[in-house]
């Protein structure tokens, strides 16, 4: 038998409060600040950061996809739009799928992959067999809804809330 290889974790940072994502980018530049390669992969985001100049500063330690063709929010779409998006995620996902099916980085950020699955645009299982693809890499998940079928696949499980906000100015 041959050896077996360790699994990455898996890291969920969830809620209804703000900051996720930056938990998640703050972890993808810890990561990368220790040698390892990283890819975020942002959905329902419209342009997300995929504008930002100081992103593309960091390839190419931490690179950031987008497949989504729309710079609006997803809600905001048509229905038409909408639907031409779904195809767009649904290559995304597969990119992502391929991405730790061949070990293509150190930790996979897939932001916003839990809003997918409220939206019914990929199902739990879809999700379940994702990770199961991974080997080493780590992957860390975000999203507001956590449902207990992919919790219970987590290693690591952050809540965040909002307790004061105030706009900064």
């Amino acid at each position: 038998m041959g050896c077996v290889m360790a699994k990455g974790l898996i890291y969920i940072y969830a809620g209804d409060g703000r900051g996720k994502s930056p938990a998640a980018i703050g972890r993808a530049v810890q990561a990368a600040a220790e040698g390892k390669s990283v890819m975020i992969i942002q959905f329902l985001k419209g342009k997300g950061l995929g504008e930002s100049d100081f992103v593309r500063r960091m390839e190419p330690e931490i690179r950031l996809f987008h497949f989504e063709k729309s710079g609006e929010n997803f809600e905001q779409l048509s229905e038409e739009k909408k639907q031409e998006e779904i195809g767009n995620i649904r290559n995304g996902l597969n990119f992502a799928k391929k991405v730790l099916a061949t070990g293509g980085c150190d930790l996979l950020i897939l932001d916003e992959v839990l809003g997918l699955v409220e939206r019914n645009i990929v199902t739990v299982e879809d999700v379940k067999a994702m990770l199961e693809s991974r080997e080493e890499t780590s992957v860390i998940l975000t999203g507001i809804k956590l449902r207990d079928e992919i919790c219970v696949l987590a290693d690591e499980v952050s809540k965040i809330e909002t307790v004061k906000f105030k706009v900064w100015e």
